[in-house]
């Protein structure tokens, strides 16, 4: 099973780390993953939950598990309230960010006037003023040690907790670098040595600036899961059923299968159902993306979370509590969130090694300035603090995640739902794009597209009867043109030919030319049908006894979008190609209209993943490339599975949704392209994120340590280094957030 945790007590992505390997350890558990910047673990298990929260724990971690829904507890409004988990991690998260904010305050008390003594009013100041403060050294060490030990505590303890842990984080080289500046500082004011200044004021701003981007960070990445809270917060607490012949008021969570709910106009519908009484349109964008309300009568289907616009109506609950289409959609997205890219396991590598490797290069700074260069023991340790400040490997953790985050937000609220970062990943690289013909690219509805002589009316009469999709069409088709139909007062099906009826006392043969051969009928128009014919048109000839009267033409047709989206796709420079069960003669046909070149016709449902791999390998004038399957989610469930990525369509179907890499809740073609490119924009995103993390440590750290001192005579405050750090991880976040503002 998978079970979520809410992890508290993280502060960079080697906290991350640790735990995944220490999750992974517990017995029974089969992958884990931790992410840094949502503060969740994903855990694949068959272990029992209260092993995984003690591993979490016992590494000084706090965890809690993430259920669909937590215990009710008593309210006077409604009988019982859900406590809702996403309440309490934003709770937990809003306490954090008080928290922190204070601290934040406090030691901007304190070391505000010790940045302005040490700078000012300090011989060996920056911006030395000529005058000294009697007792300065003093005053800044009294100023100093309330941030380094009360403020800064947090800091000692997080390195602690990663020394027992046999590892090393962020808090261990804040830790160590303010500790060598602050205790270097005492050596000097109590020892008086002469010929080197002091530090305290450098610990104490470094602290105030790491925790200011601690502040910055936390605001910043609550904004990066907005998409996850604003879906959760379209679930409407209560809902207006039926009872006992009485409408009541019920929470949300108590709505069972089959309650009948009732909506007012403005209301939002509680749960999914099928509406049994009344009309109304509802407002669905929140959930697809489609922005015109959709008119909804008897018999429709209705998702909770949507808003009803006008017009009361009465439905029949058939999803409630985790099963509705919006939880689900929450889920995905979450689960979305808690899955790595590939891409980024390359820096969790890095990052593993990253902060022994900078402890290292603080001490060789410290040695090579203070033994081999003879510049003194303090330029070797401000150096070192300056190494060990500038090179926290937050910036690197947050990388990936927060675009990964951003991305798949973006898409939900567009109606796309990315099912993990390795989908997102993938997507962007595509090289082919195989679209399923019917319900895909054509609506899945036959439609009448043609009619020849005045034959609709007598069509449609002898059609009422027959179940036949075909047969609807043209009878949907007689309603909607206002004819009024008769009833045949006899019907008699012939397999493979048509239908021979009575209306009165007149006999009709409907059905294709073997049937009129067969009656002795000669046919009429055969250049116009055989024109509709060769449109992927499918024409049924209609006789009254030997004599021919006309025909009625129809088509499954395309949609209006689907044009529009395989132009878009070709602009991207992707191939696309049609697979369908159909003639080629009729498969042609749709693929003209609809602008594809390639065509796979008479394929059977199990023969699509064949031709999915094909692709994949490498098909005729095509080079091997991966490949996506875009199809409904039902018929087409193994090519979907064979494809790099399966894109489903189908508003959110059960099936589609199990099944997809990507899942289209509209059903709109355009959307495919828009999938791709908000792939190509997140991976921009985490590109770029990876490559100002590595270049930002690259450059920094040898400046850090004072490798342009010599020729230049430039080194690196401490101050300037941890302002550096910290805006380096913000800096990150803010890059990823940019997502927000591109047009898909």
């Amino acid at each position: 099973m998978k079970t979520d945790l809410v992890i508290t007590g993280m502060h960079c992505a080697s906290c991350s780390t640790l735990l995944t390997k220490s999750l992974k350890r517990v017995p029974g558990v089969e992958d884990a993953n931790v992410n840094y910047a949502t503060g969740r673990a994903t855990v694949e298990h068959n272990s029992d939950t209260s092993s995984l929260v003690f591993a979490v724990e016992k590494k000084g971690y706090g965890a809690t598990v993430m259920g669909a829904k937590t215990a009710k507890v008593e309210t006077t409004t409604v009988e019982k309230k859900s406590v809702d988990p996403y309440e309490i991690q934003a709770d937990q998260e809003k306490k954090e960010l008080d928290k922190l904010t204070k601290l934040f305050h406090i030691s901007l008390i304190f070391s505000v006037p010790a940045f302005i003594v040490g700078m000012f009013f300090m011989e060996d100041g920056i911006f030395f003023f000529g005058t000294e403060i009697p007792g300065a050294m003093v005053l800044l060490f009294v100023l100093a040690t309330p941030v380094q030990f009360l403020i800064g505590g947090q800091f000692y303890k997080g390195a602690w907790l990663a020394l027992k842990n046999r590892s090393a984080n962020m808090d261990t080289l804040i830790a160590m670098g303010t500790s060598a500046a602050y205790f270097y500082s005492i050596y000097v004011v109590f020892w008086v040595v002469e010929e080197t200044g002091q530090y305290f004021e450098a610990a104490t701003t470094i602290i105030t600036l790491i925790l200011m981007g601690k502040l910055l960070e936390l605001r910043a990445k609550r904004k990066t899961s907005e998409a996850i809270k604003s879906l959760v917060g379209l679930q409407p607490k209560v809902a207006l059923v039926v009872r006992d012949g009485k409408e009541v008021k019920i929470p949300v969570d108590d709505v069972i299968l089959g309650d009948i709910v009732v909506v007012k106009p403005g209301e939002k519908i509680p749960v999914d159902g099928t509406i049994v009484e009344g009309s109304s349109a509802v407002d669905e964008s929140m959930i697809t993306g489609e922005s015109i309300p959709i008119e909804k009568g008897k018999g429709a289907d209705v998702i909770g979370g949507t808003i009803n616009k006008h017009g009361s109506f009465r439905f029949s609950a058939t999803k409630v509590g985790a099963n509705t289409t919006l939880s689900r959609i929450v889920k995905l997205v979450e689960d979305a969130q808690g899955r790595k890219a590939p891409i980024q396991r390359f820096a969790d590598v890095i990052s593993s090694y990253f902060v022994p490797t900078i402890i290292a290069v603080a001490i060789i700074t410290i040695i090579v300035w203070s033994v081999f260069l003879k510049a003194g023991l303090g330029f070797g340790i401000i150096a070192a603090v300056s190494v060990l400040v500038i090179a926290c490997p937050c910036a690197l953790g947050l990388a990936t995640p927060t675009a990964i985050m951003v991305g798949t937000g973006k898409g939900a609220k567009e109606g796309i739902l990315i099912k993990g970062g390795d989908s997102l990943e993938t997507a962007h690289k595509l090289s082919y794009v195989v679209f399923d013909k019917t319900g895909t690219i054509t609506n899945g509805k036959p439609v009448v597209t043609d009619v020849i002589g005045p034959v609709l009316k007598i069509a449609a009469s002898i059609e009422q009867g027959s179940e036949h999709p075909l047969a609807d069409a043209i009878v949907e088709h007689a309603k909607e043109k206002g004819l009024k139909i008769d009833k045949a007062t006899s019907f008699k099906a012939v397999p493979g030919h048509g239908i021979v009826a009575k209306l009165g006392s007149k006999t009709y043969s409907f059905g294709n030319e073997k049937l009129m051969k067969k009656v002795g009928v000669t046919i009429k128009d055969k250049g116009v049908i055989t024109k509709m014919e060769t449109e992927g048109k499918t024409v049924m000839l209609l006789a009254e006894g030997k004599t021919y009267l006309g025909a009625v033409a129809v088509a499954d047709t395309i949609k209006k979008t689907s044009s529009e989206a395989v132009k878009a796709l070709h602009k991207m420079g992707i191939e696309v190609f049609m697979i369908t069960g159909d003639n080629e003669r009729t498969a042609k046909a749709i693929a003209k209209q609809a602008g594809i070149k390639n065509v796979f016709a008479g394929v059977l449902p199990d023969e699509k993943a064949e031709y999915i791999k094909r692709l994949q390998d490498g098909w005729k004038d095509f080079k091997p490339g991966r490949t996506a399957m875009v199809g409904d989610g039902i018929n087409d469930s193994p090519a979907l599975a064979q494809a790099d990525i399966g894109i489903a369509m189908g508003s959110g179907t059960d099936v589609a949704m199990e099944t997809g890499d990507i899942v289209l809740m509209r059903d709109d073609l355009r959307d495919v392209s828009k999938a791709i490119r908000l792939s190509k924009l997140t991976m921009g995103k985490i590109k770029q994120n990876l490559f100002w993390a590595f270049f930002y440590n690259v450059m920094g750290v040898p400046v850090a340590a004072g490798v342009l001192y010599p020729a230049f005579g430039l080194l690196l405050s401490p101050i300037i280094a941890g302002g550096a750090m910290a805006l380096s991880s913000v800096s990150v976040v803010t890059n990823s957030l940019l997502l927000k503002t591109k047009r898909l």
